[in-house]
This record gives C-alpha cells, structure tokens and sequence, in this order.
C-alpha cells in the first residue's frame, strides 16, 4: 500500500461523518448518529468518491444522503470534501455491501442509486452483482414501498442482465434509457457525472440507465 493511501486510511479514521464496519448495535441508529433528525435516508452503493452523495446532499439539505464502499482510500475524497462543505446531511460507511442489512431496519430506504458498479462479467461472479437476485431481495427488504433504485453503467451485458433479472424477479421497471445523451433528459440528477462516467463518455461509451422498484 502507497504511502498516499496510509496516510488516507489513518486520517479517514478522525472524521466524523465517517462509520467503519459498525456494530449490530448500530442497526436502525444512523439517525441518531450522524444527523440527528428523522429525515428520509438515501444511499450510494459502491460509491467510491461518493459523487452521487456530495451532490445528492447539496441539492436536498431536507433529506440524509451515505456513501457505502469497501476502500477507505476511496471514500476519503467524498467524506473529506462533504466536511469542507459542512455538508451534514452527507455521511459515509465503510463495509462490504453485502452486510448493509447490518445498519438498516426494514423499510427505512427511500432510495438507492448505483452508479457504475462492477459488472463481474464472469458468470462465476454473478452474486456480486448488485442487481443480482440477492441484491434485489436485500434492497426489496430495506427500501420503503414507494422507494426507487437508479442504475446507471456504460457495460452492455450488465444492462441487458439487469433488465432480464429485474423482469425475471418481478421488479418494477419505471424507466429505462438506453443512451442518456441521446436523448432529451428532463430529470438532470441522471447527467450527474462521476469520475468514472467522464472517462466511459471520453472513450466513446453509451451511458445506460434504469430506475426500478425491487
């Protein structure tokens, strides 16, 4: 590991909007925690940066907005820029994905967004999917029955997986865009771009979105 990257790990360690692999008695607690009030909660799965977060949180001060991602290094920039902005509706998590069941109760989600995540195109890895059968059943357990999921990837097989899984597990499908800059987009949270997505349009990608209930 770079000495960068130590350096970031121990520091991430002093900030306070930031939770490393929590407790069981931290389940159904993140209000209390870290925003003290009783506002609908969103996350950003797989975050890295935590760009959908940052921004999420700037444009909705009413609503609490977490980053979840495994590598510290990675969250560091998200966590440390929402503290330069005295963002406090912004917090981040570090912890697999896979145990987010471990923090949150029972239809306490509003919403889940998935920028970009790793497509694991060998079939071998298809559980680490995140819009595998067992991540949808995880989200379908946490999210409120009005809540929504956005998936957003440039990788061909993932989208056409996605749909065929999210219609095979009889998930609500409420929108789906096949080029997001072809097409007239009246909701701009969807052109919000991460440092992936530039790099996916620089190369010539298709960006392609979902929103969906689980």
């Amino acid at each position: 590991m770079t000495k960068r990257k130590l350096e970031r790990f121990a520091e991430i360690k002093t900030f306070p909007n930031v939770l490393e692999f929590p407790s069981p008695e931290m389940k159904g607690r993140l209000h209390q925690v870290f925003f003290k009030n009783d506002n609908p909660i969103s996350l950003e799965l797989a975050c890295g940066k935590g760009e959908y977060t940052l921004e999420l949180a700037r444009r909705f001060p009413d609503k609490n907005f977490i980053g979840i991602d495994l590598k510290g290094a990675r969250l560091w920039r998200g966590a440390k820029t929402a503290l330069e902005e005295n963002l406090r509706n912004a917090a981040f998590i570090r912890m697999p994905i896979e145990r987010i069941e471990d923090v949150f109760e029972e239809n306490q989600i509003e919403e889940i967004w998935l920028p970009f995540p790793d497509p694991f195109p060998k079939k071998s890895k298809e559980k680490k999917r995140l819009t595998s059968p067992k991540f949808l059943a995880i989200y379908k357990r946490l999210m409120k029955e009005s809540g929504c999921v956005h998936f957003k990837t440039d990788d061909d097989p993932f989208f056409e997986y996605t749909l065929e899984t999210l219609k095979t597990n009889n998930c609500t499908i409420h929108r789906v865009i096949p080029d997001v800059y072809a097409e007239k987009i009246d909701d701009d949270l969807i052109a919000v771009q991460t440092t992936y997505e530039k790099k996916h349009i620089a190369a010539g990608k298709t960006i392609k979105y979902i929103c969906f209930s689980p």
